[in-house]
């Protein structure tokens, strides 16, 4: 009777073992790390290893300068990176942001980060960003109003 159980737990370990080796053979393939679209220039603004690790503090030293200081260079900016950068969707014209194909959201999807800089800029070429007016979805608006609420509901959306 002993034996009959040892047998049984060996029996059940071995199909485990047989499941999991199994399904690291025909499981699926990763897919590796995204491979955005090449961009129209020569070369880019910086190294691509620079860019791919430092994109985002280099648009946030562009932001300030642009905002608080009112200077304006291409160097960083979304509409220069845009014009390089866009990708053509099957009518020829540049996707946005809701598309998967569009390049920031290549990389950012697969990093599991959230895009917002489009809740203000517009994500393709020629196209005006989205300006509600709203102090509820527009943060620039709701702190100009004084309104601190909705700039806590933004904050708050912003953490998701």
């Amino acid at each position: 009777m002993r034996m009959k159980r040892h047998w049984t737990k060996l029996a059940i370990v071995v199909a485990c073992l047989a499941a999991i080796v199994a399904g690291a053979v025909t499981g699926p393939v990763l897919a590796g790390p995204p491979q955005p679209a090449r961009g129209k220039g020569e070369k880019c603004v910086a190294p691509t290893d620079w860019m791919r690790r430092y994109h985002m503090q280099a648009l946030k030293h562009q932001r300030d300068e642009t905002v608080h200081e009112g200077i304006r260079t291409p160097r960083f900016s979304l509409k220069h990176c845009f014009e390089c950068h866009q990708v053509a969707g099957a009518d020829g014209r540049p996707v946005s942001v809701a598309d998967p194909k569009h390049f920031c959201r290549t990389c950012h999807d697969y990093a599991a980060v959230r895009v917002d800089c489009f809740e203000c800029h517009a994500s393709r070429p020629g196209e005006e960003p989205i300006r509600t007016g709203s102090t509820t979805d527009n943060p620039p608006a709701a702190a100009a109003s004084g309104d601190v609420a909705a700039l806590n509901r933004y904050l708050g959306d912003a953490k998701r």
